[in-house]
């Protein structure tokens, strides 16, 4: 009735799920009213979160692929499912069918697992549709996110952890959405958690780039003329530190440039596309994972973030948003292009770099980095300590600051050793003493009126 609204909503089809075979009384009622006892139910809920999600769609025609009559089969299945099979995931369909062929009906653990499954399967499904009635608001009183598994991972960040992958539901893309993993070992949770710090810090740049991670932050990262040189400019930037390094790049991989990756210890490349001869290379490395990046969509989605807590969850908007030169001001000395240049460069990458956060950068090329401090002016020290260590000349780079210098100090040590320009946010009680101290250097100072802490 209801123009096909109300199909399922009836005595007959959930009496035939909810009765208990080893209750005489709600046998008697079956047979009262005719209803011959459902063994199985298998669901396939409306795609509200598919169509939901499609640009333009209408709120009629979202509100419609609201099932109502599915979760409830689904649910009085569950519940009985000492007696009813609950099924609604078609994955499941063979190992089903399997277990019926060979034992004329399912066990108790597996009618228990669909159970469980179902509940969860109903549980987001429900998520899902109060998120987009709570859309409207930012942070609603209520907040429930929704996650499916991906993969089980051998173990967590350390060996005595268990652990697994889950991609939250209905987001548009995730660290392995449209990723084909074409050679290498399972990927571990050590990996991803480099993956997706590697590929959200190639998502700042259009131009060929090459980004290195190591545990979880950048210590490489170089934007050339072409994806070779990007790679060079990368490693050279602290090639001790790449040495097991979690490799993105933005450009397709020649048959030359894969010979030359091949001759590295990589734990995982991703790039959009590997040459035949290149792969055949580079599978020589047994352990070496290698992923096709398929996305063409470039650049991050301004998702949300979590922070585990005890007992709670930290929730916040993703850094996202684009940093226009516009917006910032020129506060001391004078700043060609080539040095605006860097000094953007410099600002995208101390971003994604563990706060305390500097980056000293030159020719669009770290070449050190100092992040995680609870002192700044260590972060300074470290960030050019590695440059040094690795051959690069302070001389005539830039440096950029995640939040405000708090005092000259810090500036002093990076002016002293040649640093030709600082980008920082501002905002410090002794601005006045740090610019003046830029000033005095000969150097120049952008203010960027924006941080960038990432704990």
């Amino acid at each position: 009735m209801l123009g096909g609204r109300v199909k399922t909503l009836h005595p007959r089809i959930h009496a035939a799920i909810l009765a208990r075979r080893d209750h005489p009384d709600d046998l008697a009622a079956l047979d009262e009213h005719g209803i011959e006892p459902i063994d199985l139910v298998a669901v396939s809920l409306y795609p509200f979160s598919q169509i939901a999600g499609r640009y333009g769609v209408s709120e009629e025609d979202a509100v419609e692929m609201i099932d109502i009559g599915g979760p409830s089969m689904l649910r009085g299945a569950a519940k009985n499912f000492a007696h009813v099979a609950p099924v609604c995931r078609s994955q499941r369909y063979p190992q089903i069918l399997k277990e019926l062929r060979s034992n004329g009906a399912l066990s108790e653990e597996t009618r228990r697992g669909l159970a469980a499954e179902a509940f969860a399967t109903t549980a987001a499904y429900e998520a899902a549709i109060a998120t987009w009635f709570l859309g409207r608001e930012s942070f609603p009183e209520l907040f429930i996110p929704s996650f499916r598994k991906v993969a089980d991972l051998a173990y967590g960040e350390n060996p005595h952890q268990r652990a697994a992958y889950y991609a939250e539901a209905g987001a548009r893309r995730h660290v392995l959405s449209r990723v084909e993993q074409v050679h290498g070992r399972q990927l571990s949770f050590n990996n991803l958690n480099d993956l997706s710090a590697a590929r959200r810090l190639l998502g700042e740049f259009q131009l060929p780039a090459c980004v290195i991670v190591k545990h979880a932050t950048a210590c490489g990262v170089g934007v050339a003329a072409s994806i070779e040189e990007a790679f060079g400019k990368a490693h050279d930037a602290d090639p001790v530190s790449a040495y097991g390094m979690v490799l993105a790049l933005n450009r397709p991989v020649g048959a030359e440039f894969g010979h030359e990756l091949a001759a590295k210890f990589i734990e995982v490349v991703i790039a959009p596309e590997f040459d035949d001869a290149a792969l055949e290379t580079m599978r020589a490395k047994e352990a070496t994972r290698i992923l096709v990046d398929r996305e063409r969509r470039r650049g991050e989605l301004s998702e949300r973030e979590y922070k585990r807590v005890i007992g709670g969850l930290l929730v916040q908007d993703g850094d996202r948003e684009v940093d226009d030169r516009s917006m910032m001001d020129l506060v001391a000395g004078e700043a060609t292009e080539a040095t605006w240049g860097d000094l953007l460069f410099a600002w995208r990458v101390c971003k994604h770099v563990v706060s305390n956060a500097i980056v000293i950068a030159k020719d669009l090329q770290t070449i050190g980095i100092g992040g995680g401090q609870t002192s700044r002016v260590d972060a300074v020290r470290i960030a050019l300590e590695k440059a040094r260590e690795h051959g690069h000349d302070p001389q005539g780079s830039v440096l950029a600051s995640d939040a405000f210098i708090p005092f000259a100090d810090g500036a002093a040590l990076a002016l002293e050793a040649g640093v030709r320009a600082i980008i920082q946010p501002g905002g410090a009680k002794r601005d006045e003493e740090v610019v003046e101290a830029v000033k005095q250097a000969g150097s120049a100072m952008v203010f960027t009126h924006r941080r960038h802490f990432r704990h």
